[in-house]
């Protein structure tokens, strides 16, 4: 696999998304921290910058298309009628989201002793409900993932394209888009609207030694992956239609 093509590209970027994503959650979160206490206005923002970011190196490293999202990458394997990048993409975010988490557990190493609370430091590597309702649940998720997906596609539509932004400005207006989606539907489920992005990390939080961490809510897991995967299907099969 060469060091510089779609899947690593994907890889790359799935991995600063998630380091700096999470890493706003455990900057906030996290016992002595100097951002402790600095509330979700500072995550939403921190997790669009980080999607910003996560773009940018995905397309340095060689994916054009820079999904780092499951969900994007299904929306728009069904938009398009073209399966044929969704199983490398997808296995190249799972394991870029997990090489992520796995440097937000080493940047904040000395923090997770000190952190009693064993639903926070969760919440560092994977979303998790602000009422557990798994129907509710699942449809939050897939509505802020549709959202995600048709307006990363309204953004980069043809008729967006040929009379607003300005080349290198689409990775600023997705980033955009998923600050607005944290401020406006976030509450519920914490919006994960990437299933790589959960379940990369959670697999993480359980293998990785936190002191006393609890259970990585397996029973839960399901729900960002189903809600979001469902979220982007639907949004390709509405581009596919209407766009």
């Amino acid at each position: 696999m060469p060091l510089h093509g779609p899947f690593f590209g994907e890889f790359m970027g799935t991995l600063i998304l998630v380091l700096l994503g999470n890493g706003v959650v455990a900057n906030v979160l996290l016992r002595k921290s100097k951002a402790e206490g600095a509330g979700w206005i500072v995550i939403t923002t921190g997790f669009a910058f980080a999607v910003m970011a996560g773009v940018f190196v995905a397309i340095a490293c060689g994916s054009s298309d820079a999904h780092i999202n499951p969900a994007v990458t299904l929306g728009f394997a069904i938009a398009s009628g073209d399966f044929s990048k969704l199983p490398s993409y997808a296995a190249a975010q799972l394991l870029g989201a997990m090489a992520g988490a796995i440097l937000v557990w080493l940047h904040y190493f000395p923090h997770w002793a000190i952190t009693p609370q064993v639903d926070l430091k969760l919440a560092c590597f994977s979303t998790g409900p602000a009422i557990r309702n798994t129907v509710a649940n699942i449809a939050a998720e897939l509505i802020g993932t549709f959202v995600l997906v048709l307006g990363i596609a309204a953004i980069f539509s043809k008729p967006v394209s040929e009379s607003g932004p300005a080349a290198g400005l689409g990775p600023y207006l997705v980033g955009g888009m998923v600050w607005a989606i944290g401020l406006s539907l976030g509450g519920p489920t914490g919006f994960a609207v990437n299933p790589a992005r959960d379940l990369g990390p959670r697999i993480v939080h359980a293998i990785l030694p936190l002191g006393d961490k609890g259970s990585s809510d397996w029973g839960y897991a399901l729900v960002p992956v189903v809600g979001g995967l469902a979220g982007g299907a639907l949004a390709g099969i509405f581009i596919r239609t209407f766009m």
